[in-house]
């Protein structure tokens, strides 16, 4: 689908825009990736790494300013939504400008994309927006449901749009991974909770997730990867086996466990091989054939949660993980 494409990524130039283009320009022949964003440090640092590579486009634009997608958009035939204020506690000491980016600029994306008659867009999502409690996942959650909700413009040129769902990111930029491996030099590991738990899930699977989406999406899905928990203090074991543990307490609107889908969705929700599927409740499209596929109904009171999971990541899995790719943790 992607091959002989361009294809726009807003906020490009963070963990995953990195890694999407990468791995997109590997396995398809796409004509042209635009990476636009706000950040023209990364876009400078990022260029540089692609610079000999002809197809990769930098655009300095931001996503609360409709005008410029507008213009980035030209020729565009596909957009990943990546760009987001992502920080919990940032967004929450910040909340004006969390809900400019997150709610007003994928209102933006949403309403440039169907101007540009753009085929179809991936929005990237959170655990964090299921039963959200912090202003980032509330945020996230609007975003959803304003991107499942945008498959109901009424155009002669229908630009569909649905949603991509996952927990934490291994070794991403400013995740808990590379900030424990900073801190063991110390001898010891600041534990916010002992019966935290998060999922882990890769930068791959998380691009295989979107790459499948755009091959499968009709509009209105938000479809999420299964993949593994593991417990805070099995992840710090992992990274430092003989660190001290001190636990610090919960951080501003952060969870103890990570939901990805509540069991008010489950009624809407379906099962498949490495991901569920939730449909959307409006108009009746979780009921449509062509929607549901080769999926099985969860049952009503389904949850998938950090806790209930499982499938569990092990402290050795994630030690030889680690060991493999030492070198490409907290670059992106």
């Amino acid at each position: 689908m992607l091959n002989n494409s361009n294809i726009l990524i807003t906020g490009g130039t963070g963990s995953f825009g990195n890694q999407f283009v990468n791995m997109t320009l590997k396995k398809f022949n796409p004509k042209k990736i635009i990476i636009y964003s706000r950040d023209e440090m990364k876009q400078w640092e990022m260029s540089i790494r692609y610079e000999k590579q002809k197809k990769v486009k930098f655009i300095i634009g931001d996503v609360r300013d409709k005008e410029r997608l507008l213009r980035a958009l030209d020729g565009v035939d596909y957009v990943v939504h990546a760009a987001a204020t992502k920080i919990v506690p940032t967004a929450e000491y910040n909340p004006f400008e969390c809900v400019k980016t997150n709610i007003i600029g994928a209102m933006n994306v949403i309403n440039a994309c169907t101007e540009s008659k753009i085929k179809k867009v991936v929005a990237l999502s959170t655990d964090k927006a299921c039963n959200p409690i912090n202003l980032y996942g509330a945020s996230k959650l609007a975003s959803d449901k304003l991107f499942v909700a945008g498959n109901s413009n009424e155009n002669t040129h229908k630009t569909i749009f649905s949603v991509v769902r996952y927990g934490n990111v291994m070794g991403s930029r400013g995740s808990v991974i590379p900030y424990f491996l900073e801190k063991a030099n110390t001898g010891t590991l600041p534990i916010t909770d002992k019966r935290m738990t998060r999922f882990m899930i890769s930068l791959e699977e998380g691009i295989n997730l979107v790459w499948k989406a755009f091959n499968d999406m009709k509009g209105g899905e938000i479809y999420v990867k299964k993949i593994p928990s593991m417990t805070i203090v099995d992840i710090a074991k992992a990274v430092s086996p003989k660190a001290k543990h001190k636990i610090i307490g919960v951080r501003p609107g952060e969870k103890i466990h990570e939901q990805m889908i509540g069991s008010e969705d489950a009624p809407h929700t379906y099962e498949y091989k490495e991901y569920y599927k939730i449909l959307p409740a409006i108009h009746g499209w979780s009921n449509q054939s062509f929607r549901i596929k080769n999926g099985k109904k969860v049952a009503n009171n389904f949850v998938y949660s950090s806790d209930n999971n499982p499938n569990i990541m092990t402290i050795k899995q994630l030690s030889s993980w680690i060991s493999k790719y030492k070198k490409q943790i907290g670059k992106f």
